[in-house]
């Protein structure tokens, strides 16, 4: 009898620690995408505990959501081409718009997009083009588009992110080309146009390229929004170019995984951060344009500039999409020769 009591107790108290345990988000994507304000206080209005897993590229990031099936994760922020990729592999769940009562706050500039046509399977978050950003007291020259950057006034001056389409692609519209060409013969041309740039770079880096504007170390540079963001705020009198030739616009956005494990935190965290006043927060510590039309007047005037799309900027310039996989390994090849040359 007493033997049995012991039993007993213990499967009570194995119960009552089961249904306290708390209930948790395993959330996917880049290191540093949220303040930490958001996170915890996501943690705290919900009870939901978040697992944040940081992945470096969004290469890696469909590999392992291939391998899990469609498992392990309940949401992922990624860009938009691979974006796609995983949709149709059916990797990725329809959202339930009705879960998420903030949806409404998002700017429909940016749904409808060529990874999600239909408006299906993603929320965006963040949004941002590659401009070209230069200090007018170290450059001689005006620059106003890609062309501008092989002026041999910019030897061994030029800093460039690690981004090979982007860089690549740089080329191809100096040329008058498709960022997204199948057209082998155009992407050919392309890198030989751009191994002549190889003198005028001093650096190739995908993170933190704006420190080496800010600094002094370079005097132009190819970088990211985010990081155009930081390197206006910090040193005001740089100069920040559109291209002339045409750029990429690129969107990142959250999805729900085929077999996400907690669907209903995934869409909890994602009507918490479509909040008007949470988003703008978040924008801001992004550094990236904001997706959320409700989001946009209550971005501090600090940011406003840098994070809102210009006037008159052109939402349908050309996205960088997925290419044929020939094609793809043409841009390999030719990145890894540009690297060698330019001794990166």
């Amino acid at each position: 009898m007493k033997k049995f009591a012991l039993i007993l107790m213990a499967a009570v108290v194995l119960l009552s620690l089961g249904c306290g345990k708390k209930k948790q988000l395993t959330l996917y994507t880049w290191d540093e995408m949220f303040p930490q304000e958001i996170l915890q206080g996501f943690e705290k209005e919900t009870g939901i505990q978040i697992n944040y897993i940081n992945f470096d590229t969004d290469e890696t990031m469909l590999t392992r959501l291939q391998t899990a099936k469609g498992s392990d994760y309940d949401l992922i922020i990624a860009d938009d081409y691979i974006i796609e990729l995983a949709i149709a592999e059916g990797l990725v769940q329809k959202i339930d718009k009705s879960k998420i009562a903030n949806f409404r706050n998002i700017n429909p500039v940016y749904q409808k997009q060529f990874y999600d046509p239909a408006d299906e399977y993603t929320v965006p978050y963040g949004a941002g083009v590659q401009t070209i950003v230069y200090d007018p007291q170290r450059v001689k020259i005006n620059i106003t588009g890609y062309a501008d950057l092989w002026n041999p006034s910019l030897v061994n001056s030029v800093g460039i992110i690690g981004n090979f389409r982007v860089i690549n692609g740089m080329a191809l519209k100096v040329l008058g080309q498709s960022y997204n060409t199948n057209d082998l013969g155009a992407i050919r041309a392309a890198g030989e146009r751009l191994r002549t740039l190889a003198p005028n770079i001093r650096l190739i880096r995908d993170d933190n390229l704006e420190d080496e504007l800010i600094s002094g170390e370079i005097s132009a540079a190819v970088m990211y929004t985010s990081q155009v963001t930081m390197a206006k705020m910090a040193k005001p009198e740089l100069q920040v170019v559109f291209p002339k030739e045409g750029i990429g616009f690129g969107i990142m956005a959250g999805f729900i995984p085929a077999k996400a494990p907690n669907p209903d935190a995934a869409y909890a965290f994602l009507n918490y951060i479509l909040d008007a006043e949470r988003g703008a927060r978040c924008f801001e510590f992004l550094g990236y344009y904001s997706t959320y039309s409700a989001s946009d007047a209550l971005i501090d005037p600090e940011f406003k500039e840098a994070l809102t799309l210009p006037a008159g900027f052109n939402i349908d310039m050309e996205m960088i999409g997925n290419i044929s996989p020939g094609a793809e390994e043409e841009h390999n090849l030719i990145w890894t020769e540009f690297r060698s040359a330019a001794g990166q």
